[in-house]
């Protein structure tokens, strides 16, 4: 089960595709973060959904909101994906300890050794505001992640 609502959200440290650690706590008091778990980088769903956010993200991330990524997948691939699909926000691997963040928000298959689509969006004090999860299979409908960032101003 995912994260609850009204919950605080995990403190975690992971690695984006550059290497370069980001904590989510580094965005409390400035950022709300919305958190966007898939499966893997390069499948078909996956590409759909974080393209979606790439082509309108204008309506995702802006001064109070930031948008993050994370999977499983290395830092390695996550970059190559990166600039083959032109993102412009950080990919975090989930890579190493195998899927921990994605366990501690609740959106981890163990049987698949993966993320599921969980998105949470976390306050500037990081308490989670909305939560979801998705199997595989399923795409996310993003309209309900613009309505969760806009009740938040």
């Amino acid at each position: 089960m995912p994260l609850e609502v009204g919950t605080e959200a995990p403190d975690f440290t992971l690695n984006d595709s550059n290497k370069q650690p980001v904590k989510l706590s580094d965005f409390r008091g400035d950022k709300n973060v919305l958190l966007v778990f898939y499966p893997f980088a390069f499948s078909g769903i996956c590409t759909g959904e974080l393209c979606q956010v790439r082509d309108e993200i204008q309506q995702y991330q802006n001064d109070d909101v930031q948008v993050i990524g994370v999977s499983v997948d290395t830092p390695f691939s996550l970059k190559a994906w990166a600039e083959q699909q032109g993102y412009t926000f950080p990919l975090l691997s989930d890579f190493w300890p195998h899927g921990e963040v994605a366990k501690a928000y609740g959106v981890f298959n163990d049987k698949a050794g993966m993320a599921v689509r969980g998105t949470f969006l976390i306050d500037k004090q990081g308490v989670v505001r909305y939560a979801e999860a998705n199997e595989p299979g399923q795409a996310r409908d993003q309209e309900s992640w613009k309505k969760a960032i806009a009740a938040l101003s």
